[in-house]
């Protein structure tokens, strides 16, 4: 019989990617420690928690448009412009001084905007049968010639202060964009990994053609999961321009390259069907240490781009020459006295109760 691996090993959320993720972050931050002093300040750890954010949110959208084996290239235009929307509404109702109504309403209609946004990408992908990446490709420029057009380049404030405490303010000394970042985190992890509709998109992500045969609509599903992106954008936009103090169309525009590496640096597979939140979280986390750890130490920002994708390329080898060392397979190696060429892995594509088993083994394991 198999030797079975320990009830916390099975029931461990980390993946072997994400542990990989760990020893880089403790090694990014023990170089950075010994580097420079002022690394490990409250100030530094603060402003680090201020800026990893906004970048954090926009990586969570190429993580999940990522899972459904397409990409959501627009995430920056539908961010300003729905940060943008959501200014012009105080300015409108004259919010400056305004209460939680117009506090309310403001982050409803950017949000609303998002999601349109959002609808507007899943139903020219599921509709007119366009490739993702030229679809968002054409959103992009479409959402960021809305928003120049509309404010002729120039930025727009007038925000609340109460709106402006998210992208400032603390909580008990923990930055509010920061537990925005975790708080849309925690629910993106849990859409995927425990409901109906974060299973149908890790589906069709793996095999779309298997998901269409297995009854699974495709088109809503999909149309669902970009609509899903707007709203992170635009919850993403809205922390930007409450930490900017303004909403501009041209904010961030480098930011899409930088959440594709995180995504991809955090386990999410290129090619659909698979992703890591808490391993997308930690990527951004290990980038904006280093992002963080250079500036203190006067490097250029050039040299911080070689670094991403050095960092990028290193794990990626890294993750490819030990792909057959997974942990878990180590725990869960046949004892001495299974003969050669039984089940070496509880977890693998021959365990029982897989879909390439047979049935009735399926049925007596």
């Amino acid at each position: 019989m198999t030797r079975q691996p320990p009830a916390w090993a099975r029931k461990m959320p980390i993946q072997p990617s994400s542990w990989r993720l760990i020893g880089l972050a403790a090694a990014v931050w023990l170089a950075l420690s010994l580097s420079t002093p002022m690394f490990n300040s409250v100030l530094n750890y603060q402003s680090m928690a201020f800026q990893v954010a906004e970048v954090g949110l926009f990586a969570l959208v190429i993580a999940l448009s990522m899972l459904t084996s397409g990409i959501d290239l627009s995430i920056v235009s539908v961010a300003n412009l729905s940060a943008i929307v959501t200014a012009k509404v105080f300015v409108v109702i004259g919010a400056t001084n305004g209460g939680v109504g117009a506090l309310v309403l403001g982050v409803a209609v950017g949000l609303l905007v998002g999601a349109v946004c959002g609808l507007v990408n899943g139903l020219i992908i599921t509709r007119l049968n366009v490739s993702p990446i030229l679809a968002t490709l054409g959103t992009m420029q479409l959402f960021n010639g809305i928003a120049v057009g509309w404010t002729n380049g120039e930025a727009v404030y007038g925000m609340p202060p109460a709106f402006l405490a998210l992208g400032s303010g603390t909580v008990s000394g923990i930055p509010t964009p920061f537990l925005v970042f975790a708080v849309v985190a925690g629910i993106v992890a849990v859409l995927i990994a425990r409901s109906g509709l974060g299973f149908r998109i890790r589906m069709i992500g793996a095999n779309a053609v298997a998901s269409r045969f297995a009854g699974v609509p495709t088109r809503a599903v999909l149309v669902k999961a970009y609509l899903l992106c707007g709203l992170i954008a635009a919850v993403a936009g809205m922390v930007v321009s409450a930490r900017t103090a303004s909403a501009n169309a041209d904010y961030g525009q480098s930011y899409v390259l930088l959440a594709i590496v995180i995504a991809v640096l955090g386990g999410t597979d290129p090619n659909g069907g698979r992703t890591s939140i808490p391993g997308v979280a930690l990527a951004a986390l290990v980038l904006q240490m280093v992002a963080s750890g250079f500036n203190l130490l006067g490097l250029s920002q050039f040299t911080y781009q070689i670094a991403q994708g050095a960092i990028l390329i290193a794990v990626m080898g890294v993750a490819t020459l030990t792909g057959r060392l997974d942990w878990r397979r180590f725990l869960a190696r046949p004892l001495p006295t299974v003969p050669a060429g039984s089940i070496e892995s509880w977890d693998g594509p021959d365990a029982p109760g897989s879909p390439t088993t047979p049935i009735e083994e399926r049925h007596t394991a």
